[in-house]
């Protein structure tokens, strides 16, 4: 289980991925307004009126998702949810439910003191690496929905929804252009991951060597919060340019996007949408370590039963039941 130390999984991989993937799809719901706005922020450039900057049509996020919902509708801010419920379940349930795995890799078998945070930091840049590699198409399709926003009357959608994205990239682009803006995209999500899982575990497993605390929802809460701020302040940087990279196809690599990015915009562009993307990410955490945490306890303390032919669900294991 993530957190607290213990290098040794207490349920199968199996029960890991399941519950990884029903915490992150759930996270993902619940947040996913807050990442549209924070895409938007993230793919919003710089206009320039004569010789005056024009006032950006996005500020904040609060005033962002506003504005998206006034002129888009409110059902505009769950844009791409499909795409990102198949993003969570790969790449939420693939590094969650492989940290523990790789982490014991790491360390080796006969490792019986607290792992160390290097090892923690080591085994969350792999599976999130790992992860992405798989999961990368959901990601593009999830952005380019979220990207487009209210169109001119007579001008057509650039994609129906989900499935139709899926496929008109394939034909018009070619299949490798699922993998369009990968190289941003595993170094974010390594980086992400890394910041996430080994913050948490660390937190975690210091909160509960402090009188008083033990394994509950408050350590969780305080957990998740941490893995969420260090996650933006590290990443941050890499997930502007892989956005801008996902959103428009225009840029020829990741070090062109960074460049146009830095010349074009400043600086200070690289941490565009930070407020939001912390409100997402530390909310999302937050949301998903309390679910994981609640999951993996409803599986390691639930067991199925064949009884006369039925699969019953027994919350309390049934000792020496003969069939």
């Amino acid at each position: 289980m993530v957190g607290g130390g213990n290098s040794k999984s207490d349920i199968s991989f199996a029960g890991t991925f399941a519950s990884s993937a029903f915490a992150a799809c759930f996270a993902e719901v619940c947040t996913i307004p807050l990442d549209t706005a924070k895409v938007r922020l993230q793919l919003q450039k710089q206009a320039v009126l004569g010789d005056v900057l024009a006032l950006p049509k996005y500020r904040g996020l609060l005033g962002t998702v506003g504005t998206i919902a006034r002129e888009e509708g409110l059902s505009a801010l769950w844009k791409g949810i499909v795409p990102g419920l198949h993003r969570q379940c790969l790449n939420g349930g693939l590094r969650i439910a492989l940290y523990e795995p790789v982490k014991n890799f790491y360390v080796g078998a006969d490792h019986v003191v607290d792992v160390p945070l290097s090892k923690k930091i080591l085994a969350g840049f792999t599976t999130g690496a790992m992860a992405i590699s798989v999961a990368n198409p959901t990601d593009l399709v999830k952005v380019r929905l979220q990207a487009e926003g209210k169109l001119l009357p007579g001008v057509p959608r650039r994609y129906s929804g989900s499935l139709n994205a899926y496929s008109t990239i394939v034909r018009q682009e070619g299949v490798a252009a699922l993998w369009t803006g990968i190289g941003p995209n595993i170094a974010r999500n390594a980086i992400i991951n890394a910041a996430e899982l080994a913050s948490y575990d660390q937190v975690k497993q210091t909160i509960l060597k402090i009188p008083g605390f033990t394994d509950n929802v408050v350590t969780h809460l305080l957990a998740g919060l941490g893995a969420g701020f260090f996650a933006v302040c590290v990443g941050s940087p890499v997930d502007v340019v892989k956005s801008r990279m996902m959103g428009d196809s225009g840029y020829k690599s990741t070090l062109d996007c960074f460049i146009k990015t830095l010349r074009n915009d400043g600086p200070f562009a690289f941490y565009k949408g930070f407020i939001p993307n912390f409100g997402r990410l530390g909310s999302w955490n937050v949301i998903m370590f309390l679910t994981l945490e609640q999951a993996k306890k409803f599986v390691k303390t639930s067991r199925f039963v064949n009884c006369e032919g039925r699969v019953i669900f027994c919350d309390n294991p049934i000792p020496n039941l003969e069939l």
